[in-house]
């Protein structure tokens, strides 16, 4: 996975920072709490969705089971259609892959679709350094990169922004990308898209290779699909010559029918619509219609990785709703740039120390990023037990030994030791007991005290209890 956002604090002092942020706080709330209560409405009328949500389940797990038979169909598929398919192992991969495709059209400009996967692998970044202008079409992926931002949510990449502070954004850095913001803009909906659709049609009409990433793979026909609400995406995905199209590997479905499941769930879970107003499909290529090229960048990035482990390949069935981000009570109030990541939230906790590994302090902290409430597992249309993976890479992070994990490896392997001798466990009963007048009301330290601010250590009882059951049940 790309280390796009790998030197960051890890998610305690990121989130410390976050929280102390009342704007932030504010802007986050509205947003969370919008969305979720319409998604509740959306998801009410429909009688079978504890049954659409098990049927989705079952379709990525047998998908997974059998990922590399489909991934060879898939790509049987996109090339009996015209396109051509390439194989990314990891981000660097991928990166020299499009932007070899690039150069070989000549262009020195993209277009792009709203793509998580390029996002992980830090595909504009690459591209600036190569002399490539990559242009964000998507309405708040467009504000984030005008405001040189990132991105702190998976469907609304900007939530953290008020419409102050967009209108200031367009104002102040659209020119430098292009056709300037009108003169007066002010902070409302309808001025702010029409600024934006304004600035975006100069690069849609002359865009010759556009980049997108897909939200589903159909294996049997080799057909890609997007899914979106804002028009930008078929824009970017018809008018080039060229397409590319970066796609991690688990977004792939068997078939049409299964298809038919997610195109329910996920736009109610997402964006609380009974469909999206624009759901593109495309199969490699047809004269005289769309691109005259198509490429089909599979990304693995660390995937199989995750395939390997049984409790956190669940992790994989996620089909980017962003439901878990909407109801999650840490992420409503850190943010998503705490989580130092492109996946943030109760799913970045899970996905991202899985796909990088926890070997940085920041990826460390993420399974400690949530209060195991619950609520994620209740919303996920694709019923990934997001609190279990907690847990269990909670105890992979613990038996690495990460930072904090050896003293407290140390403390347990103490216990151990006394527990297993009576006679010793019994003297250090009696001793704290006669102690007890001087022990502390909370325990010292910087990183416990926090713990204990508020929390008074138990009192010891005058005798232990093996003293005070000799006396009176002998």
């Amino acid at each position: 996975m790309s280390g796009t956002f790998v030197g960051m604090p890890a998610f305690p002092e990121a989130a410390r920072v976050a929280v102390g942020d009342p704007t932030l706080r504010a802007n986050l709330r509205h947003a969370t709490h919008t969305i979720r209560d319409k998604r509740a409405r959306a998801v009410a009328e429909l009688d079978d969705w504890a049954e659409l949500r098990e049927a989705g389940r079952r379709i990525k797990d047998q998908t997974l089971r059998h990922l590399d038979t489909y991934l060879l169909q898939l790509e049987e598929a996109v090339t009996a259609a015209g396109g051509t398919v390439h194989w990314a192992v990891d981000a660097a991969e991928a990166n020299r892959i499009v932007t070899g495709l690039v150069r070989a059209t000549g262009e020195t400009e993209v277009v792009k679709v709203k793509s998580m996967a390029t996002q992980e692998i830090g595909l504009n970044e690459h591209l600036a350094a190569e002399g490539i202008a990559a242009y964000e079409t998507d309405l708040a992926e467009l504000i984030v990169q005008l405001g040189e931002d990132r991105p702190s949510h998976i469907l609304v990449p900007a939530i953290h922004r008020n419409r102050g502070e967009i209108r200031d954004i367009f104002r102040e850095r659209m020119a430098a990308w292009g056709r300037p913001a009108p003169d007066g803009l002010g902070d409302a909906p309808a001025e702010l898209a029409e600024a934006a659709r304004l600035h975006l049609r100069e690069k849609f009409l002359r865009a010759k290779v556009g980049i997108s990433g897909a939200n589903f793979m159909v294996a049997e026909t080799g057909t890609l699909v997007v899914v979106e609400s804002e028009g930008n995406g078929r824009m970017c995905l018809t008018l080039p010559e060229t397409l590319i199209s970066v796609v991690g590997i688990e977004k792939v479905v068997p078939t049409w029918r299964d298809l038919e499941v997610f195109l329910q769930t996920l736009p109610r879970s997402s964006t609380a619509e009974r469909m999206n107003p624009y759901t593109s499909m495309w199969t490699g290529t047809a004269d005289g219609d769309g691109p005259r090229a198509f490429h089909l960048v599979l990304l693995d990035n660390g995937r199989t990785d995750a395939l390997a482990d049984e409790v956190g390949r669940q992790a994989l069935r996620c089909i980017r709703c962003s439901a878990c981000l909407n109801v999650c009570p840490v992420y409503e109030r850190a943010g998503g740039h705490a989580y130092g990541s492109v996946y943030p939230g109760p799913i970045g906790a899970v996905l991202t120390p899985q796909l990088r590994g926890t070997a940085s302090e920041v990826d460390a902290s993420l399974p400690y990023a949530s209060s195991l409430c619950g609520a994620c597992y209740d919303v996920c249309p694709v019923a990934i037990d997001i609190p279990g993976i907690l847990v269990h890479l909670r105890q992979r992070v613990a038996e690495e030994g990460g930072k904090g994990h050896r003293l407290e490896r140390a403390a347990v392997r103490a216990a151990s030791w006394l527990l297993d001798r009576p006679a010793a466990l019994a003297a250090g009963e009696r001793l704290a007991s006669a102690s007890r007048a001087v022990l502390p009301k909370r325990l010292p330290g910087p990183g416990v005290g926090r713990w204990t601010e508020h929390r008074d250590l138990p009192e010891l009882p005058a005798e232990p209890f093996r003293d005070w059951w000799r006396k009176n049940r002998a």
